[in-house]
């Protein structure tokens, strides 16, 4: 029997809370700043299939795919009848889960009348796994087992008592087990909560009346994921991209070539253009790709709507063993994340001429972040200081684009704020600011790149992994590509040296370190651009007075007006064939 409709509303929006309230905890009790402070996380409810019942407002994109993935792995190593009440099971193992081996899920089942019934899930960035990787941006990792422990559906909580060895190997093999360790604790008491919310929601309506209102659930978003697809013109669509390299062979760019087929109700996905794994750690497992996939036909379809397993009924993902989405073991997959904003932007410029008032341009396509290392003079202990760096997003059919934002597969992550980086790690920032420029010219701008400037206090290491920097961010309709990520190394007596992948850079006292972030591209003809716009943008400091002159054809003065005489004969000579 159906749910009535305000019992589902109400169950829908409770199962949204109790996600949302475990990520809650998880924050305030989380021992790393990348859990705290940068959201690096995702938490939901699967169900006994390992599908997805809720996920949290907010926290990253890119998780889509996974938690159910993970859980399910477990359900068919251990079976229904092998989990007990209190048990806590920990799972990174990438070429299931499909991601680096930071990202750890962690997860309960929910017991009700006796059986298990769910299992709530969070999956957070630990700052340390062991293995030859620290932080960010490592390159030089070939497979699997320089990368860290694999946890593979690893009990470490049997009924409520934690399982001493593999709590020893943990403690033994992670640099920082205190951080680590924490964040263990953290993910279990969130999932602790989830428990208990479900369980009450089942006292409250009944079992049967839950598991109705979620199968409704799914069927509500299916019907609109549907009829969103079924607005898109029908036809097979194309759309080609590359990121630079793989951090091991440097001269050879990595392509991406993506089909996308839309088919009534119907949409397929084809990653079967795409390169094939890699010798560097540019590759993930499957769900890496599928999430991907997943992120892109969300944002096409039902942005705004709480997600479940129903989304993606009518998605369908072709994706060949062997690809840099769907590496086979040993391959290495630290840098997992670093390709797949780029692949998320590539299926929706392939839908553009299908959606042609929906699609903007490219943004910065990468996962930029950073990594200070080493061990802090001050104390004696090591650190490891990671940060998310914002970019540029494309201008878009009804505006400019948004400035220093995370990359579509990062959500709503954000930065480490300077003064608590400064106030733990051995560093000083002098600049974190608006690149002028950056944003590609259209006549919708470009979002804005960062500049960012860090002094270390004593020795240390950073990696760095530029990527992107062959292939900036397209503009559409006539728009102008964005700029391109760089970074600047100037060490004591040296002249600055622009790096684009280096692992374990040494850094001396007295260097300095400038991030630019890369810009998104810009929409449609610059020409077209209202003046008073770009004068402003002159005014703001986003773009250059030059810049104005050259790419938007606006003659700015001194006082940050627009000369209207010089910007209307600078617009006519323009439109005249060969000036």
């Amino acid at each position: 029997m159906s749910p009535d409709p305000i019992t589902l509303e109400v169950v829908r929006c409770a199962l949204v809370a109790y996600c949302d309230e475990m990520a809650a905890a998880l924050r305030r009790t989380a021992y790393n700043p990348m859990i705290f402070e940068v959201q690096d996380y995702c938490v939901g409810l699967v169900d006994t299939a390992g599908e997805l019942i809720a996920q949290n407002l907010g926290g990253l994109p890119i998780f889509l795919a996974d938690l159910g993935v993970s859980v399910a792995d477990g359900i068919e190593r251990h079976g229904l009848d092998g989990f007990e009440p209190g048990d806590a099971i920990v799972m990174n193992y990438p070429y299931v889960a499909g991601q680096h081996l930071n990202n750890v899920v962690v997860y309960t089942p929910v017991f009700v009348d006796g059986r298990v019934v769910a299992f709530p899930a969070v999956r957070a960035h630990w700052v340390d796994i062991g293995g030859a990787r620290i932080g960010f941006g490592s390159t030089a990792t070939t497979d699997i087992y320089a990368e860290g422990l694999q946890l593979r559906s690893i009990k470490v909580l049997k009924a409520g008592r934690w399982d001493a060895d593999v709590m020893r190997i943990l403690e033994d093999n992670i640099r920082m087990p205190e951080s680590s360790l924490g964040d263990l604790r953290a993910a279990i008491a969130a999932c602790r909560l989830g428990e208990r919310r479900m369980a009450e929601l089942a006292a409250r309506y009944g079992l049967d009346t839950v598991l109705a209102c979620v199968a409704q659930m799914r069927e509500q978003s299916e019907r609109l994921s549907r009829d969103a697809v079924s607005r898109m013109a029908d036809g097979e669509y194309f759309a080609s991209s590359w990121m630079d390299n793989d951090g091991q062979d440097l001269d050879r760019p990595v392509r991406l070539d993506i089909r996308v087929e839309v088919a009534g109700e119907e949409l397929t996905i084809d990653f079967s253009g795409i390169a094939e794994q890699v010798r560097g750690p540019l590759n993930s497992g499957r769900s890496g790709g599928v999430a991907a996939a997943r992120v892109a036909f969300k944002a096409l379809t039902l942005p705004s709507h709480p997600v479940d397993e129903g989304s993606f009924r009518n998605l369908h993902v072709i994706l060949p063993e062997g690809k840099l989405l769907n590496a086979r073991p040993p391959a290495a997959l630290g840098q997992w994340s670093i390709s797949l904003p780029t692949v998320v932007d590539t299926i929706v410029k392939a839908l553009a001429p299908a959606l042609p008032e929906q699609v903007p341009a490219g943004h910065k396509g990468d996962m930029a972040g950073f990594t200070f290392y080493g061990v802090d003079e001050r104390t004696g202990s090591r650190f490891v200081c990671l940060n998310i760096n914002g970019g540029g997003w494309g201008g878009r059919p009804g505006g400019d684009g948004p400035s220093a934002c995370v990359s579509v597969c990062q959500g709503d992550v954000r930065n480490i704020p300077i003064e608590i980086q400064e106030s733990r790690y051995p560093l000083v920032f002098t600049r974190h600011e608006l690149r002028a420029d950056s944003g590609g010219a259209g006549r919708h701008r470009g979002g804005l790149g960062l500049e960012i400037e860090a002094l270390p206090q004593q020795a240390m290491f950073t990696n760095i992994a530029n990527e992107r920097t062959t292939c900036p961010p397209w503009g559409l309709h006539g728009g102008q590509p964005g700029a391109t990520n760089d970074t600047v190394v100037v060490q004591p007596g040296a002249e600055p040296v622009h790096i684009k992948k280096h692992t374990g850079l040494p850094l001396a006292p007295g260097s300095a370190i400038t991030f630019r972030t890369a810009g998104g591209g810009g929409w449609g003809d610059p020409s077209t651009r209202d003046p008073a716009a770009v004068a402003e943008d002159v005014l703001d400091g986003f773009v250059t007075p030059r810049a104005a002159r050259d790419e938007y054809r606006v003659v700015v003065t001194a006082g940050g007006e627009v000369d209207a005489e010089a910007t209307d004969r600078l617009r006519k000579t323009a439109d005249v064939p060969g000036q």
